[in-house]
């Protein structure tokens, strides 16, 4: 089972992501763990990358689309693959598409985390995490018992420094004009099921579970 998890900041794409390649041992592909692992292991479009980021540069849309490519050919992929923070914009789904057909492990179906910008802002500027243990809360949702002390070690509790509603508001406008138009592109082949994440975990995960089962 091949899959694409989408949705923007905020919508809950790491959680979801963790929870299905638990449940159906599928491999978990972020773009960031890709970007480091392939680095670090020195592979040829890893190192390629690499002297763009040594240079303050964003890196071209087709060294990415050949890391996504190399990584899904990989072997823990065999029993399928979740890619999440990928494709990003029209020209990475076509890529993505192609080469995923290409390899013979083409994209069963794209799960589309969808939430209004108003909970969007609540969940990222309502957001604290343990300096200690890295547990995370949420004033709106999930307060801790004491105002800014983690309930399991008493470690202080901070907001990240981009977790704010005018960095929200740069990455929704991002994400609205460059990755949406990628998602109606696999809508138009049927691919595309969208979940009402703005509902708690459990009652997402259990939506998703439902989909998955279904095409399982």
């Amino acid at each position: 089972m091949n899959l694409l998890i989408m949705g923007p900041a905020g919508s809950g794409k790491g959680t979801m992501s963790a929870k299905i390649v638990e449940e159906f041992g599928i491999a978990h592909i972020s773009t960031g763990d890709m970007f480091r692992s392939a680095i670090a292991n020195g592979t040829p479009v890893g190192l390629e990358a690499k002297t763009y980021l040594d240079n303050g540069n964003l890196v071209p849309d087709d060294v990415t689309d050949r890391m996504v490519k190399e990584r899904i050919m990989q072997d823990d992929t065999v029993n399928g693959y979740l890619l999440d923070g990928y494709p990003r914009n029209l020209h990475q789904a076509n890529a993505v598409e192609e080469m995923a057909r290409e390899i013979g492990k083409p994209i069963d179906l794209v799960i589309n985390l969808q939430v209004n910008y108003d909970t969007l802002v609540k969940r990222i500027t309502g957001r604290r995490l343990c300096k200690t243990c890295g547990a995370i809360y949420n004033i709106h949702y999930k307060p801790s018992k004491v105002e800014n002390v983690c309930d399991i070690d008493g470690g202080e509790l901070y907001q990240r420094s981009d977790d704010t509603e005018e960095k929200l508001a740069v990455r929704f406008e991002e994400y609205t004009k460059q990755t949406e138009p990628s998602i109606e592109y696999f809508r138009e082949k049927g691919l595309v099921r969208d979940i009402d994440a703005s509902q708690n975990a459990e009652a997402v995960m259990n939506e998703i579970r439902n989909i998955l089962e279904a095409v399982k």
